[in-house]
């Protein structure tokens, strides 16, 4: 398996124009992540900067599914901030485990896993083989603030 270091983690992050920032907080009574050693358990997020929703609405409607893929690609990073803040190094990260991306959509609209690849490719980006992981991609008719996406996940640290 491909062995990287924080270093190779930040130049690829730096290439990909990702500066890592303060951690979403949540928006309700939960933690945004729990750690059950060897598993890092981390809360939904949606698309959000600074606390501002950049992609709401509907998939297909509101939303094009180029935006969707967009929407994903920003939880994703907003995944990264909190594993950072959780872990202290993303090198700590021996893999991803599964992603499950929920999209805000109607029944008429079925490429979700184009949307939900923004958080993939990303991953895969970042992380190269330990990126793999196993997917959900749900469509759904409602999401908190009438988000686009939603993203959660599942990460395996090293011990």
């Amino acid at each position: 398996m491909e062995q990287l270091t924080s270093s190779i983690i930040d130049r690829k992050l730096a290439e990909q124009n990702i500066q890592l920032s303060a951690p979403p907080k949540p928006s309700g009574n939960y933690a945004p992540y729990v750690y059950a050693p060897p598993f890092l358990y981390v809360s939904g997020v949606t698309p959000k900067v600074d606390g501002k929703l950049l992609y709401k609405g509907k998939v297909g409607q509101e939303v094009s599914k180029e935006d969707g893929y967009l929407a994903a690609r920003q939880c994703l990073i907003n995944h990264l901030n909190t594993l950072k803040a959780a872990l202290g190094d993303l090198d700590r990260i021996e893999g991803i485990v599964k992603i499950v991306g929920f999209v805000n959509t109607d029944g008429d609209f079925h490429d979700l896993p184009f949307v939900i690849n923004g958080a993939s490719d990303l991953l895969v980006e970042i992380f190269g083989e330990r990126g793999q992981h196993a997917r959900s991609a749900v469509g759904v008719s409602s999401l908190p603030g009438g988000a686009a996406v939603e993203v959660e996940m599942i990460v395996r640290v090293k011990s």
